[in-house]
This record gives structure tokens, sequence and C-alpha cells, in this order.
């Protein structure tokens, strides 16, 4: 598959995945959903990659979430069920992120909303930069403020007080907090983002391949105290009634 919305290369056992669509903040959109369906069904096959970097394109930011313009064009006008599949088929994509046998490194500058905040969730190890933030944006669209797994990443990565917060205001998360949330690794100048993961990526590289994936493999099952389909269920049901309402609305 030619991928026109994503770049991916591999080197020395790493492989880079770019977000790349820097002309709309690398927004998530249908084609980018079915190159990273294409490519996350590849990689558990992959062995000779053991480490992967996901990094957003351009300048300005990591991923600015879905991209609305394209969304509520194709949304408009079908009924609750089209929109139930469309949103758990978007749901799953960060199931099948998870689920990759190789750990995940997540490179995040600027902004990562919505749909970019849930890939730094469902990362293992995020690394960014100082002008780094995050939000759930979907509250602020008027959709529920959970979408994306976020209802079940976030409470597990900075406990239930503070995610309860951001999910609920949809206010943004600073670098200065990221860190002191213990929500990312390391948090280190723009120009030294990229050296940093591939210096971690390295040291992951060289630890047992089995040891590698098997340490993961173990972090999810651990982490599954409650299932990560019962929580992509409720926000996939939730997710879809609001953008029906939403419609309804807009039509009175």
């Amino acid at each position: 598959m030619d991928y026109t919305t994503i770049t991916y290369r591999e080197e020395e056992q790493i492989g880079y995945i770019t977000l790349n669509r820097p002309h709309c903040l690398n927004a998530l959109n249908q084609a980018m959903i079915e190159e990273l369906e294409d490519l996350f069904a590849a990689l558990p096959r992959n062995d000779g990659v053991r480490v992967l970097i996901l990094s957003g394109a351009g300048e300005k930011g990591f991923c600015a979430g879905l991209d609305m313009k394209e969304t509520a064009v194709s949304m408009m006008g079908r009924p609750p069920e089209e929109i139930y599949a469309w949103q758990s088929r978007t749901g799953m994509l960060y199931y099948k992120m998870r689920r990759l046998p190789q750990p995940v490194i997540a490179a995040v500058h600027g902004a990562a909303s919505g749909a970019g905040f849930s890939f730094a969730m469902a990362s293992d190890v995020r690394i960014i930069s100082t002008d780094a933030r995050f939000n759930a944006a979907y509250i602020n669209i008027g959709l529920g403020g959970a979408d994306l797994a976020s209802s079940y990443f976030l409470p597990k990565l900075i406990g239930t007080g503070r995610a309860y917060e951001f999910l609920l205001t949809g206010d943004f998360m600073s670098a200065e907090e990221a860190m002191q949330l213990g929500f990312v690794s390391r948090m280190v100048p723009r120009d030294k983002l990229m050296e940093v993961a591939i210096e971690m990526a390295r040291k992951m590289i060289a630890k047992s391949p089995v040891g590698l994936k098997m340490t993961k493999e173990v972090l999810n099952q651990t982490l599954d105290m409650c299932s990560l389909e019962q929580a992509l269920h409720m926000e996939n049901r939730n997710q879809a009634f609001m953008i029906a309402a939403l419609q309804v609305k807009k039509s009175v």
C-alpha cells in the first residue's frame, strides 16, 4: 500500500512512523486511519523491526486530532448504526496500536489534541519537547469528553483525579504538568527530541528481543483490570449518540 498521509521507514531495527499531513497539523482522516490499519497489520509479522518511534511532521505540532471538516461532511445525515460503525473502527485503531509487539515511543512536539492525545496515550513511552501540550478536545466540540480510548488510558497513566479534570474540561495539560504527573518520561528541547527518542530506542534494541516483547505483553495484561474493549464500547456508544444528537439539533 502506498502511503500518502503517513510515512514509514526502517533503519537499524527501528521503525519510524510519521503522521504526515502538516498542512492541517497532521489531523486524523479516513485515509490516515486506513493507512495506519495497514501498517499495524503488517508490523506484528516484521521481526526486523524491534522498536517504533511515532512522530508528527511539520513544525507546528504532533496531531490536532480528528479532521473535523472531513468527519462532519462524511457523517452528516448518516443513521446512528453507520456512525457507530465508523466510530468503532476509529477506536479500534488504538487497540491495534497497543497490541503491537514492538514498544512504541511517541516523540511529541507542539499540540497533541483529541486523537493525537490518544496516539500519545497508546504509546508505551512518551518523550516531549518543551512546547508540547495535550488535551481531550472532544468535549470542547460538543461531544463526550472520553473518546478513542482516553477513558481507559488516562486514569491509568496519571490517576483518576486529574484524568477526570482533563476529560471533563478539555483543558490543556502543559509540558511541565505532563512531567509532574508522570505522563511522560522526558522533556527535552525541540531540536533534541528525535535524538533522545532514537537513543532510548537503541537502549531497548540492546535488550533480549523476546524479553522486550514479553515485557510489553505482560505490562499490557496487568493494566487490563478492566478491558480496553469495554472502555472502547462505552466510548463508541456515547460518541455515536452525541454525533447523532448534534445532527438533530442542527436540523431543528
